[in-house]
């Protein structure tokens, strides 16, 4: 099955959600052009949730200025004094914005302070219907399935992808390579962790995306159709679809 939004930049060059968006919209376009039935799949519940809803995203450019202002106070003061700022001047966009990850919370004061007011998210539906299905397992297997793909993608050459990367002389600033596993690598690479280390904390910080992504697809949501991975949720989904597919025509 053909993938879609892979390598579209470079790790230096600047992705936002608003960028995000209109390209999942065209791909979106271009797979149903042909007939088929485009798959929106991620972890990421603010990309997610931005294309099923159509986020009304501000095209407010990148402030390199505020930006190293910003970055500096997370660098001094951590992440919970970006979050305090972001919440007395956008309520709601604290609110949506994961308070732990610096990069969003710089981008998020970088929208609001670049509009001189809160980011009131309007939203203006797209021309498609969703089927939204949620993948679910007990939380100990859910960690357990986590570790092994981490310990598959070192073995199949993480070590060596950021090893290229680094030596492009791309740095673990960028954002691209601020990613969990990315960092971690190229913090191993660097001499700073043991390799057993670096693996150990791409885990932990995996699990707590796990952890987070349901705060943005909760369970109670009656949109979102649940499957437990242990009862066929191949079967369970191909039924849903087929029987969504059929109230939509």
């Amino acid at each position: 099955m053909p993938h879609h939004l892979l390598d579209v930049v470079d790790p230096d060059q600047e992705f936002s959600l608003a960028l995000y968006q209109g390209l999942a919209y065209r791909a979106m376009e271009d797979v149903l052009g042909r007939g088929h039935l485009p798959l929106l799949v991620g972890g990421s519940g603010l990309y997610v949730w931005a294309v099923v809803e159509g986020w009304q995203v501000p095209p407010v450019p990148p402030d390199p200025t505020l930006r190293r202002e910003l970055e500096a106070t997370a660098r001094q003061e951590g992440a919970d004094a970006l979050y305090l700022r972001l919440r007395e001047v956008d309520p709601a966009a604290a609110e949506a914005v994961d308070r732990r990850n610096p990069r969003r919370l710089v981008r998020a004061l970088e929208v609001s302070l670049g509009q001189g007011r809160p980011w009131a998210r309007r939203k203006a539906p797209p021309p498609y219907a969703f089927r939204l299905i949620g993948l679910t397992a007990p939380r100990p297997q859910l960690y357990q399935l986590i570790d092994s793909r981490v310990d598959t993608m070192v073995e199949k050459g993480l070590v060596a992808e950021v090893k290229a990367l680094l030596q492009r002389d791309y740095s673990l600033s960028l954002p691209a390579l601020s990613g969990v596993g990315y960092r971690q690598i190229g913090l191993y690479l660097k001499g700073e962790l043991s390799l057993e280390e670096a693996i150990r904390q791409t885990k932990f910080h995996t699990h707590r995306i796990a952890r987070h992504q349901y705060a943005w697809f909760r369970p109670a949501d009656a949109r979102l159709h649940w499957l437990d991975i242990n009862e066929d949720p191949e079967a369970q989904a191909r039924r849903l679809v087929e029987e969504w597919l059929h109230e939509v025509h």
